[in-house]
This record gives C-alpha cells, sequence and structure tokens, in this order.
C-alpha cells in the first residue's frame, strides 16, 4: 500500500496530469472545508460520531505532518483526505470487533437526526458516466438508518468501506482500490457482496417511510397509554428488541424476543418514567420516539418496520451516543 504522502488523487477531479501542483495556501481553505464531508464519511464507516471525529482528527493530523513541499505536491487535496481517512476507518474496524465483544450488553449504531448531515453526501454521476449505473447502487441518501448501519456491522471492514464509498459517495471502483490496496475488479465485487446484504434484510435505503411513520405513531400511541393489547398489535411475531446501554447505564444485555416480552419490557421501561413523554423525532429510519424526561433526552427508540408490523426496534440508552439529540 503506498504511503500517504504519494496520494495525488481522489474523490474531487483534480487538475490533469502534468498540470501545476496547488500551492499548500490555495489548498488550505478546501482542506478545512472538508471537514463535515469526512465526517459522513466516517459515521457510515464506524457507527458513531465520536468514532468518526477520532478518524478525522487522525487524517487531518498526517496532512499536516507532511512538509510544505509534500502537501504542494499533492494535485487534489479532497481526495488525498478520502483516501487517507478511508485507510484510518479501515484500521478502526479491524479492531473493532475485538473492542465490541469486550462491550457492555448490546452494540448499537448512534442515532442521529435525518439532516445531520445535509448537503454532505456526493450526487450521482450523470447517466452513462463511469459507475453512473443507479441499479448498480443501492442509494445515494443523504440521511443514514440504523437499519442500514446494523446490517452493515455484518460487513467485512472492506466492504463496509467500498460499500460506503461507492454507493453513498458516488467513488468509481478505481480510487476506492487505491484506498483499500485491492484491484478495481475485487472492489467491486466486495461492494455487489455488501449490497446484496443490505437488500436481504430490507435495510435499503429511499424506499419512502409512509407506512413506517404510520407504525411507529400508532406504537407510540399505544405505548404512552399502557395499551399492551394496541402494542402487541404492531409487533411482527418475530420482533427482537436490542438495547444499548454501554455499561453506563441500565439496559437489557441480551436481545428481548417475542411479542409478549418485547411489549412488556418497553410497557416497563415507561412505566418507570412516570413523567417521561415520547417526542416525535426524525431519523434515517423515519419517525422514532425520544424518551424525554425533565427535558432532557433519556432514550431514543426506532424500529424496522415490514409489512405494516415492527420486526426491530433498537432502543439507545446510551448517554455517549444521544449527544446529538440535546437541545
Amino acid at each position: 500500500m503506498p504511503d500517504d504522502r504519494s496520494l495525488g488523487t481522489g474523490a474531487v477531479p483534480g487538475p490533469a496530469v502534468g498540470a501545476p501542483a496547488v500551492p499548500a495556501t490555495d489548498a488550505l481553505p478546501d482542506v478545512l472545508a472538508e471537514r463535515r464531508r469526512l465526517l459522513a464519511i466516517g459515521y457510515r464507516m464506524l457507527g458513531t460520531l465520536a468514532e468518526a471525529e477520532d478518524a478525522v482528527q487522525e487524517t487531518y493530523v498526517r496532512w499536516y505532518r507532511m512538509t510544505d513541499e509534500e502537501r504542494a505536491a499533492v494535485r487534489n487535496p479532497q481526495g488525498w483526505l478520502t483516501r487517507v481517512m478511508s485507510r484510518v476507518c479501515l484500521d478502526v474496524l479491524g479492531s473493532a470487533r475485538a473492542r465490541r465483544e469486550r462491550y457492555v450488553g448490546e452494540w448499537l449504531p448512534e442515532p442521529v437526526p435525518s439532516d445531520l448531515f445535509s448537503g454532505a453526501v456526493g450526487r450521482p454521476r450523470p447517466p452513462g458516466s463511469a459507475d453512473g449505473d443507479p441499479l448498480d447502487r443501492v442509494s445515494l441518501d443523504e440521511e443514514v438508518s440504523t437499519a442500514l448501519l446494523v446490517v452493515m456491522e455484518a460487513m467485512t471492514p472492506a466492504e463496509r468501506v467500498a460499500f460506503v464509498l461507492h454507493d453513498v459517495f458516488a467513488l468509481p471502483f478505481d480510487e476506492i482500490a487505491a484506498a483499500v490496496g485491492r484491484s478495481p475488479a475485487a472492489v467491486r465485487q466486495l461492494a455487489t457482496s455488501a449490497r446484496r446484504r443490505v437488500r436481504a434484510h430490507g435495510a435499503e435505503p429511499g424506499r419512502g417511510t409512509r407506512e413506517h411513520d404510520e407504525v411507529m405513531a400508532a406504537f407510540a400511541a399505544a405505548a404512552s397509554g399502557g395499551d399492551l393489547a394496541a402494542l402487541t398489535g404492531l409487533l411482527d411475531p418475530s420482533v427482537t428488541l436490542r438495547s444499548d446501554g454501554g455499561g453506563v447505564v441500565t439496559a437489557a444485555r441480551r436481545p428481548v424476543l417475542g411479542v409478549s416480552n418485547v411489549a412488556r419490557f418497553l410497557l416497563g421501561v415507561l412505566q418507570k418514567r412516570p413523567s417521561a413523554v415520547l417526542a416525535a423525532r426524525r431519523t434515517g429510519d423515519g419517525l422514532a420516539f425520544a424518551v424525554e424526561d425533565a427535558g432532557r433526552v433519556q432514550a431514543l427508540v426506532n424500529a424496522q418496520v415490514r409489512d405494516g408490523r415492527i420486526t426491530d426496534l433498537w432502543l439507545q440508552v446510551n448517554p455517549q451516543k444521544l449527544t446529538s439529540w440535546s437541545g
């Protein structure tokens, strides 16, 4: 794998080969402007804002660790940053499985507001351009769903990087290949495998949220009213609830399975917080609900809905993964 300093091309087209190098002072504004986009990439690859922030920080450290002459020789600073960010995320993903085996209870990705990364995602290439076939992508969606991130946890690190960079950020396979140290053909296969996983689990973005939102609105009404019969009627027989407390707050350490168990668990959670209210929020999955008590978000509940029933419920109670909902 080439040294970071040798990366001269990337996600954003740069000058043609042989064009004058971009002076470091001229490239600086573009480099700093990339931070939000890099954070959007890192969050999708790693699943939490804290890990994404750390990866962005490491990427900028590597940029500023170079000499002025080395930075000036980088023809495309944005592309350089994207490649290095991808490599940093690959390293983090390589150790994530071992770290999560030591995690207290269930690990869930961090839910974020639907518009958190608005404008940070690359747009599709025009028809006929390289890698521009819309059938060769799952979606180019700015919103990030918990359903998608959960499926991505089962991907290999290389699959996840290929999927995020190609299907979400519209990078061509040859550029991704340089980031992951594989051939373009191998990267294409990685993205195809990842896409197959997403579609098999019904986590494909861009499906529309009307049914999801209607079911979740009924779910909130039943849960707030303590209506066990109405709540169980909204749950699929195979329903699974996972809650993430991270060892910081109390949460179920194993998945809760089955209609009756899930319904009673949820009602029990709310009964322990008699002053709490369910406040509607928007995530990449669609309508979700924050459990608010005394003006503070104590938890966030979102779900996956199929054929009018809730198949998966995710209860995020780890305060370290609720920071984007405060205020």
